[in-house]
């Protein structure tokens, strides 16, 4: 019998598996310098476009993360009762929801400042293959996400 048909099912023949195992791995470096931090990596990187933008709705909020709503608003809705930022309805079109940072969240990021850092020291990789890495994954995005 001829298995060699079937070797697209093996999973070390995903590129998929290689990517979410990384993930997984990675997010468990950042954990206990976020947990200092009180936040999960979602929220994090949640943080890190509301330092950069300061206000956007929560459309762009999740077009930048690449997060659906069902996932965005119990995340938002916690970080707002930590007080790191706070939503509310557009005056402009009640249908959209803007999400702003707060002065707490604002001071949060003095504190996260090493966490890039210290998980990048957690790494194997060279600076080079980190930077190839990080291209060809946002290659990726871009080409899904076009779609």
């Amino acid at each position: 019998m001829n298995n060699a048909k079937y070797d697209v099912l093996k999973l070390e023949n995903q590129i998929c598996f290689p990517l979410y195992a990384c993930s997984r791995e990675i997010i468990k470096q950042y954990k206990p310098f976020l947990d200092e931090l009180d936040l999960t990596y979602t929220q994090y990187i949640t943080m890190m476009v509301l330092w950069e933008k300061k206000t956007l709705t929560s459309k762009e909020l999740g077009n930048c993360l690449f997060l659906d709503s069902g996932t965005l608003t119990p995340l938002l809705k916690k970080m707002e009762a930590k007080g790191f930022l706070k939503r509310k309805r557009s005056e402009e079109d009640e249908r959209n929801l803007v999400v702003s940072i707060t002065e707490e969240g604002e001071q949060l990021k003095e504190k996260a400042l090493g966490v890039p850092e210290k998980v990048a020291q957690c790494s194997s990789l060279s600076q080079e293959d980190a930077e190839t890495l990080y291209h060809i994954l946002y290659k990726v995005l871009r080409s899904e996400t076009s779609r």
